[in-house]
């Protein structure tokens, strides 16, 4: 009877056996790193059906591979190592390692993950509790905190980019001050809280009478596993100007008369207490008559550009205008079907093609001029050959369409330009 009770249990209404959750094993005090000697203790919390009032259900531990000869709810180690712990019928904990140090100075970190928006808490711990002075602390090797004796460094409210490797010294009274000593290196990961929104189109509003009522947006995140729990709000932005204030709606109704083409909008996702705030890409919306696209592309973050109350350019088309040929001899000459056209109104910016046939111009009309003092420097070399070896019977004259030779100096050529 006993067991038919058992299983009713931990069977619900839907039929479906009911899975255990995963146990929650815990350090105290909630250091990873102790003195040898020390002694901590680890207690495993789960959660329990009914059955534990038919009949105890005993707790299992392992450091490493090997089973502990122990089934409390808490026990107490002092062996390094990486602990874990398991209820019957659940899966195993999430590991907790252990360090023991025999060093004069250690650095203690917190066991459990630490997440954007909470403290950050280190302890720099002299041998069995000795004062430390000069006390330092440094985060990938750049000093970050001093203080005159011991104390807690903390980062009230940590990001992501608080991981790193920490590290601490100073120096103690055994009996005399000592050189500065410093502790081994820790590693530090803070855990993302939710990832960076994305703003999402996800509907029309349609009005009385089928007419077109507005667009809904929704801000879309994800929790970390261990923090879905947490609430979280949400603002809408038209630029830089905000449209709803912060509420707990992730979504957003723009309403029929704002809706126009190419409007930007982008969302924000923060914390109760704001102290965790992440920024969503711009958004372009389709505009009025366009066709829906629920999976549109989006802009560059706004988090990393000024924002601003202007609206992007608006890309207007350009009626074709029959090519021009060149007709200049001396212009550069260009292949059959590739000759410039005529730009467009000039109510419309410019082409990339215009912007860089406009800055040729300059280089065209420089190489144009060098090539004529080149041809007279060449007509200049050629009359010196000729003069210093002249034929027999024949007369050199001199060309004067490009360049004339002063009298009295046959030497200097005067080039015309």
């Amino acid at each position: 009877m006993w067991e038919l009770t058992v299983l009713l249990l931990l069977v619900p209404s839907s039929g479906q056996a009911a899975t255990p959750e995963k146990p929650i094993l815990s350090l105290h005090p909630p250091w990873t790193t102790i003195f040898k000697g020390e002694k901590v203790t680890l207690r495993c919390d789960g959660y329990h059906p009914l059955l534990l009032e038919l009949r105890p259900i005993s707790t299992l531990w392992y450091l490493g591979h090997l089973l502990l000869p122990s089934y409390k709810k808490s026990i107490e180690v002092h062996t390094p190592g990486v602990y874990r712990c398991q209820t019957r019928g659940a899966p195993v904990s999430d590991p907790i390692h252990l360090s023991v140090s025999n060093d004069w100075l250690i650095l203690q970190v917190p066991y459990a993950a630490v997440f954007e928006g909470e403290p950050l808490v280190m302890r720099c711990r002299g041998w069995y509790d000795k004062i430390v002075y000069k006390l330092h602390y440094y985060h990938d090797g750049q000093p970050v905190r001093y203080f005159h004796s011991s104390a807690n460094y903390t980062v009230p409210q940590a990001r992501t980019s608080d991981s790193g490797r920490y590290q601490c010294s100073g120096t103690m009274r055994i009996p005399v001050e000592s050189a500065p000593m410093f502790s081994a290196k820790v590693a530090v990961t803070v855990q993302e809280l939710f990832q960076a929104p994305a703003l999402r189109v996800i509907g029309r509003v349609e009005a009385r009478g089928g007419a077109f009522g507005g667009v809904v947006l929704r801000c879309e995140t994800r929790l970390h596993p261990q923090k879905r729990d947490t609430p979280l709000q949400f603002a809408f932005y038209k630029y830089s100007r905000p449209v709803r204030r912060y509420d707990w709606d992730a979504e957003y109704t723009v309403p029929e008369p704002e809706v126009e083409e190419l409007e930007s909008y982008w969302c924000e996702a923060a914390t109760a207490t704001r102290s965790v705030r992440k920024r969503s890409p711009w958004l372009q919306l389709p505009g009025r008559g366009s066709p829906l696209d629920l999976a549109s592309t989006t802009a560059p973050d706004p988090g990393n550009q000024p924002l601003s109350f202007r609206k992007p350019p608006v890309s207007r088309s350009v009626p074709s205008v029959p090519s021009v040929p060149n007709v200049t001899s001396a212009g550069p000459q260009f292949p059959a079907g590739g000759a410039p056209t005529a730009g467009p109104p000039a109510c419309a910016p410019p082409t990339p093609l215009q912007q860089t046939a406009g800055a040729l111009k300059p280089d065209v009309a420089l190489l144009l001029r060098e090539m004529q003092l080149l041809q007279g420097l060449l007509s200049r070399v050629v009359l010196e050959l000729k003069e210093t070896q002249p034929l027999p019977g024949h007369t050199v004259e001199t060309p004067t369409s490009h360049s004339a030779v002063s009298q009295g100096t046959p030497e200097t050529t005067t080039v015309e330009s």
